[in-house]
């Protein structure tokens, strides 16, 4: 396993899903994880499963499409303890399906907000002592979505690929820095969100198959699968990984 030992890590929208997943695999490897997330009583149900399986944890809140949020978060991870963030994950995203027809200019404000914005909010408050220790990792949330196109995705693909531009910018300006910057982009995960809509349909079973027919293994990714790729970009054996793109899809891109 890769090792984060006494490395300290913040993740945002940790309290479910593919951040929930990263948050216990960074505290099993070693790490103390500030488990950022917008609802406080999912923020704090991962901190205390971290902690009660020996793990190190604490709660901080923060809305990512508030700047002022943002840097209060880093003000109070930056004054505890050590004094430092050595991994920042930025995971906090939304989604939205629509065409160019049907996505309104208030659809691409909101998503814009959360994935763009929250990307760009947490690194201005994170990157500058990063760059002070010259040390550093940064793993941002993109998605396949920011590689190609998807149908009924306008808003989602707009934001995910400004995600990846957004990454290999920040991994070119600040390389002498010594922080690394990289990015996951997954296909279909099966998170709680993801499944909480497929039982919206009138078959959940067909509505199942019929996304995990996307991936060239037929099946939708795991939590956990995306998870091991952030400790690994985390990780220093990841030390000469910066301004990458991870492309963990089941093969939906490949024959694009």
């Amino acid at each position: 396993m890769f090792k984060l030992t006494d490395k300290v890590a913040v993740v945002t929208g940790a309290g479910s899903g593919i951040g929930e997943m990263i948050a216990y695999r960074f505290a099993e490897a070693g790490a103390l994880v500030y488990v950022a997330e917008m609802k406080p009583e999912s923020g704090q149900a991962v901190v205390e499963k971290i902690k009660s399986q020996g793990g190190r944890a604490e709660y901080v809140e923060v809305d990512v499409a508030s700047e002022s949020s943002c840097q209060a978060v880093a003000r109070e991870v930056l004054s505890k303890g050590d004094k430092r963030c050595d991994i920042l994950v930025n995971n906090a995203g939304i989604g939205h399906v629509g065409t160019v027809l049907t996505t309104t200019g208030e659809d691409l404000d909101r998503l814009y907000n959360v994935n763009v914005k929250g990307v760009l909010y947490m690194t201005q408050a994170f990157l500058p002592s990063m760059i002070e220790r010259q040390a550093g990792a940064i793993v941002n949330l993109a998605s396949i979505g920011g590689i190609i196109g998807i149908r009924d995705r306008l808003a989602y693909c707009a934001t995910k690929f400004a995600v990846v531009g957004i990454t290999k910018c920040v991994a070119l300006d600040h390389a002498d820095s010594k922080v690394r910057v990289n990015c996951i982009c997954p296909g279909r995960v099966e998170t709680p969100f993801v499944q909480a809509r497929i039982q919206e349909y009138p078959d959940p079973k067909q509505a199942y198959e019929d996304m995990a027919s996307t991936q060239a293994l037929k099946r939708m990714g795991r939590p956990e699968e995306i998870a091991a790729a952030a400790l690994y970009l985390a990780s220093d054996e990841a030390a000469f990984v910066t301004g990458s793109a991870l492309i963990i899809d089941g093969g939906w891109s490949a024959g694009k």
